[in-house]
């Protein structure tokens, strides 16, 4: 097949490493998959590392400009067998660009977030006469796209973010410590996310405030809450404790160097793949039931999951687990098993490959 993704966002998350770890899936599996997005956005600068063909547009708005620089782009590369899109920007230009052309290709709408969507006709026109099918990274997500749309239950399909459960795999700690220059002595709680409002860096950091000394903080990734969150350490006297490393290309190692992984996002969650990444790692983790969370983390069984925006609740797991080795290494060790059994990232592309030669074939998809 040949299919084409498009991503209006400029930013760097989950969503746009799901978007080139499922194009180069989709590419080792012999397909021919072209991104189209801005020039400026963190996913044009990043394809390359995936080996994913990119196409830079300024797709970065919904006015005419943009509209017409993809409708052009579409009608001089025809044929194409199933476009996939991502955002809200560029959903609406692509679905407004193929209502506008002969024979224009299929649309597969991916939702990734847990956000609320509009119930007015143009947003059910969108899910629905423009839309082939409706992907959502959680079976919570597809319940509420449901809801919302009343799309027949056939015309949206869960298909959650797969990770590689072979570079995400348990590791030496001590080792891990060592090639990054870790104390060995001093527990670790550490998050991986981006610095975004909703991930709850804030309550994790005013958890920390009532945790012990011997307890220390690595908050892995960067975003618009960087200076914010600084602002905050400093202010609870939390400097020499906290260490924020930026964004990093080896996050499995960062990952195995962890004792405790926390993710305590309060909105606009699918399935984390940083949860994904901290569970296939082996890691306990203490976590929200946000969004989809709950289809990956289950309280007390592969996780510690506590009530959104509850700086309290962070602690007391925290300190719970820090305070049981077994806890750890049972929960460890689930979460591990959870990741592979569902969440793997061959069974992401199979799921996609067959979404889209049964979308290319207008048959239905569940």
């Amino acid at each position: 097949m040949k299919i084409i993704h498009t991503e209006s966002s400029c930013g760097w998350g989950g969503q746009e490493i799901r978007i080139l770890s499922e194009a180069r899936g989709m590419i080792e599996r012999g397909h021919t998959v072209t991104l189209v997005c801005p020039p400026t956005s963190g996913i044009f600068r990043a394809a390359a590392t995936y080996g994913v063909p990119t196409v830079a547009l300024p797709i970065y708005k919904k006015r005419l400009t943009d509209f017409l620089a993809l409708r052009r782009w579409l009608r001089d590369n025809d044929p194409i067998d199933v476009i996939n899109t991502h955002s809200s920007t560029d959903s609406w230009l692509t679905a407004l660009a193929c209502a506008t052309l002969a024979g224009a290709p299929p649309i597969v709408r991916t939702r990734h977030v847990s956000a609320p969507i509009s119930t007015n006709w143009p947003t059910r026109w969108l899910y629905g006469r423009a839309s082939a099918h409706v992907v959502t990274t959680g079976e919570t997500l597809r319940h509420a796209v449901l809801a919302v749309t009343g799309l027949p239950e056939e015309r949206v399909t869960s298909v959650p973010t797969g990770i590689d459960t072979d570079r995400y795999t348990p590791g030496d700690r001590t080792t891990a410590r060592a090639a990054l220059d870790l104390d060995q002595t001093t527990p670790i709680v550490g998050i991986v996310a981006t610095l975004r409002s909703w991930k709850g860096h804030r309550y994790l950091i005013e958890a920390l405030a009532s945790l012990p000394l011997r307890i220390n903080l690595l908050i892995v990734g960067d975003g618009p809450q960087r200076a914010a969150l600084a602002s905050q350490v400093a202010e609870l006297g939390l400097t020499d404790r906290v260490r924020f490393t930026g964004n990093r290309e080896d996050v499995p190692l960062w990952l195995q160097a962890f004792d405790v992984f926390v993710l305590p996002s309060y909105a606009n969650e699918g399935v984390p793949q940083a949860l994904m990444q901290a569970m296939a790692v082996g890691l306990p983790c203490v976590t929200t039931s946000v969004g989809a969370i709950g289809e990956l983390a289950q309280d007390g069984e592969t996780a510690l999951v506590v009530p959104a925006k509850n700086a309290a609740a962070i602690a007391a797991a925290l300190q719970r687990l820090l305070g049981e080795a077994e806890l750890r290494q049972r929960l460890g060790a689930a979460a591990r098993t959870r990741v592979v059994a569902g969440f793997a990232r061959s069974l992401m592309v199979e799921r996609m490959e067959k979404l889209f030669y049964a979308v290319v074939k207008g048959a239905a998809c569940n």
